[in-house]
């Protein structure tokens, strides 16, 4: 199902990768190296990572700055999508989507039933898009960004990937803030 046309280039993107954690800090951040690796050995730029606590206005606010930045193409975040008190991520970022991408969820519970059966309706995955910059809300551990990054993220994040992928469609994320 997924077809690399190797005629085409390999266009690298910017990615921002947000840990969202009260407990982690850069040295035992597994999640967060997870996609870190994923996204290097693929070819893309990694331009900025964080870490923040389970806040939603440090959420919301880190991942808003990021979509205004002109290098930032996509933003993956890791933790705080279950269902504790303190896992806010979707709360936190759902209001910054100007559309909203259900099938991304979709998908990703649909691979991660392969691997952990019905345990996977315990996240909370989602994703959209704000300021032309795709976001990507993933749960905090290293087997869900493996799962989203090898089963979507990967592809649809390589232009050579056909039918279609986001990189394709990146210029045209922002028309209707052009009309007027």
């Amino acid at each position: 199902m997924n077809r690399i046309d190797e005629t085409r280039p390999f266009i690298p993107v910017g990615i921002a990768v947000l840990t969202v954690s009260d407990t982690r800090t850069l040295a035992d951040d597994k999640s967060g190296d997870t996609l870190v690796s994923r996204i290097t050995e693929a070819g893309h730029r990694l331009v900025d990572r964080a870490i923040v606590p389970d806040d939603r206005d440090r959420i919301y606010n880190q991942v808003h700055a990021w979509t205004l930045s002109q290098e930032i193409d996509v933003v993956i975040t890791t933790g705080g999508t279950g269902f504790t008190g303190r896992d806010v991520t979707p709360e936190a970022l759902e209001p910054l989507f100007e559309k909203r991408m259900d099938g991304f969820s979709e998908v990703f519970h649909r691979l991660s039933y392969d691997k952990i059966g019905t345990s996977t309706i315990q996240s909370r995955a989602t994703g959209g898009v704000a300021n032309a910059t795709y976001i990507f809300v993933l749960p905090g551990s290293p087997g869900a960004c493996k799962d989203a990054w090898d089963g979507i993220l990967k592809w649809q994040l390589d232009y050579r990937h056909m039918p279609c992928n986001f990189v394709e469609i990146m210029p045209r994320l922002d028309e209707h803030l052009r009309r007027g």
